[in-house]
């Protein structure tokens, strides 16, 4: 009888490991949050906005806690830098588009900036080639998806729809109503350039997006005359890929480069929404030559990281990511955006949940699996601290368990009547109405990430809101926990919601719910742990709709 009741305590040991309060937990302290949020969204950090020094002052905050805590840095050089490239973009002199007329015996100049004009990734570069029409430009096999299939594009110019087929459908393969990242018009002229084109002409899917065509004000919009305020950043290891010209152009012009074909843009948008893709279209006698010239300039960008190792000879090559993000959106007419909720309210946590993490440990209570602190930068400009992580992971991403993302966890969600586009797809409710509440979004992509959070929540009582992962508001897209759903890696998004405050100067850490802050910080801390103990790991699964 007591060898059976020993190996009935044996077995159960790792589930009373996995419910075990998270040592330390009461270490997360709202006195603690509030004291560094101040100092993070004070006005004097002139709202963090990215490459400005200001920025580089948060990050070296950041890092100073991750130092005086004892933890690994695990950046380049020993640092506790994840250091990579951000790209801008300038138009430079010399961009052309020749299109064959109907007979073919010459050529019309297409207007720049106002018929066309280049991407902001585009390779610079001349091309010529037969125009050949391939749908919205997508190769996706996991959605049963292929734009190019029985056909060939090589050396031709592409015609391809902007966005996706289905996009407003629920149940569509392209992540329901979330804009798909294989939609991504980087991605797209990536897939063509594989399949062989020589350039990608880009045409916005009019029977999507109907309306007045003001195709000058868009094309200004991507080419202001004066300097943006915030500069258009790209990630550098995404435009080093992309090694032909991409250019947009006007529904009138597509219509024109189609006559003759047979084609319309409205059938050729009956034809792009079928399912599983189409076969390129060669559009016969029409030629397209294309010089595109665009001056990049490389900007040095970096995130803030650091490693607890774990205990456990077999987990600690495991990892689990923690993070928020610690840049915001600067000065506007002298006005701050101090970024107190987002994301300060994330990034003070973070370093209320490695402090805990760090006691514990001090304390001979290390967690089995490594935990990997993440402050990421550049979050406004497209998620592209994280991104770049997914592009250079410090540990394999095979090897990340589950990335825990705070963005946004100090307030209430407020959708006010005539809120405006920032509240698109959002239903209208009080700040009262989610007083105790919190989003979770990525649960659709990890049941048994669901359930951590769930049951760890059960000492807490939040009242968490799953709502949004198939949402109009493209929330679940916007912010750090994306590009690791889109790398198989199972992540969960911690969000209290919008507000009439978010992205404006009243964004102010006065404003915040410090015990709010506090409990949700000591959620997120405690689901770190049981994952860190737990010997098995949150299983990935595709989201459906």
């Amino acid at each position: 009888m007591k060898t059976i009741l020993a190996v009935l305590v044996l077995l159960a040991t790792p589930l009373l490991l996995a419910q075990q309060e998270a040592p330390q937990n009461d270490s997360i302290r709202q006195s603690e949050l509030r004291a560094d949020l101040f100092f993070l969204a004070s006005d004097s950090m002139q709202g963090r906005l990215a490459v400005t020094a200001e920025n580089r002052l948060a990050a070296e905050f950041i890092k100073s806690r991750f130092d005086r805590l004892g933890l690994t840095p695990v950046g380049q050089n020993g640092s506790f830098f994840h250091e990579y490239n951000l790209t801008t973009a300038s138009l430079a002199d010399n961009n052309q588009l020749l299109v064959s007329t109907d007979d073919s015996n010459s050529e019309r100049s297409l207007r720049l900036l106002q018929d066309y004009y280049p991407l902001n990734f585009s390779a610079s570069g001349r091309a010529r080639g037969d125009l050949a029409f391939a749908g919205f430009g997508i190769v996706s096999p996991e959605r049963g998806h292929d734009d190019y299939s029985g056909g060939t594009v090589a050396g031709k110019v592409v015609l391809a729809f902007d966005h996706e087929p289905g996009e407003r459908d629920p149940d569509s393969v392209f992540d329901g109503v979330v804009r798909s990242e294989v939609a991504r018009t980087l991605r797209k002229a990536l897939f063509a350039q594989e399949q062989g084109a020589v350039a990608l002409l880009i045409v916005s899917d009019v029977h999507n997006h109907t309306g007045p065509d003001n195709f000058q004000r868009q094309a200004n919009s991507t080419w202001p005359v004066n300097p943006r305020r915030v500069p258009r950043y790209t990630l550098s290891a995404w435009m080093d890929q992309v090694r032909i010209p991409v250019a947009q152009i006007s529904p009138a012009v597509a219509s024109a480069l189609i006559h003759g074909s047979g084609y319309t843009l409205e059938k050729l948008s009956e034809v792009a929404e079928i399912d599983g893709g189409v076969t390129p279209i060669p559009m016969i006698e029409r030629t397209v030559e294309i010089t595109a010239t665009v001056d990049r300039r490389v900007i040095p960008d970096r995130n803030v990281v650091a490693m607890l190792e774990g205990s456990d000879p077999e987990l600690s090559d495991e990892l689990i990511i923690i993070c928020a993000h610690y840049d915001h959106d600067g000065v506007a007419n002298g006005q701050v955006f101090n970024g107190a909720d987002d994301d300060g309210s994330g990034t003070v946590a973070l370093l209320e949940i490695a402090e805990a993490f760090a006691r514990a440990a001090a304390d001979g209570m290390r967690p089995r699996r490594s935990v990997l602190f993440a402050a990421w930068n550049s979050e406004e400009r497209g998620l592209l601290g994280a991104w770049a992580y997914t592009e250079q992971p410090i540990v394999p991403l095979e090897q990340t368990v589950a990335v825990l993302n705070m963005d946004m966890v100090g307030r209430n969600e407020e959708v006010p009547v005539g809120g405006g586009r920032r509240f698109n797809g959002l239903e209208i409710q009080t700040a009262e109405s989610n007083e105790n509440s919190v989003n979770i979004m990525g649960y659709t992509y990890s049941p048994d990430l669901q359930t951590e959070v769930q049951e760890a929540n059960e000492a807490y009582g939040l009242r968490l809101k799953m709502e949004y992962d198939n949402n109009a508001s493209n929330l679940l897209r916007r912010s750090d926990q994306w590009p690791f759903l889109q790398n198989g890696v199972p992540a969960i998004f911690f969000h209290t919601g919008l507000h009439p405050d978010y992205h404006t100067p009243y964004d102010q850490p006065e404003k915040i719910n410090y015990q709010k802050l506090e409990t949700i910080a000591r959620l997120v801390h405690q689901v770190a742990w049981n994952i860190a103990q737990n010997p098995s790991r949150p299983r990935y699964a595709a989201r459906t709709p």
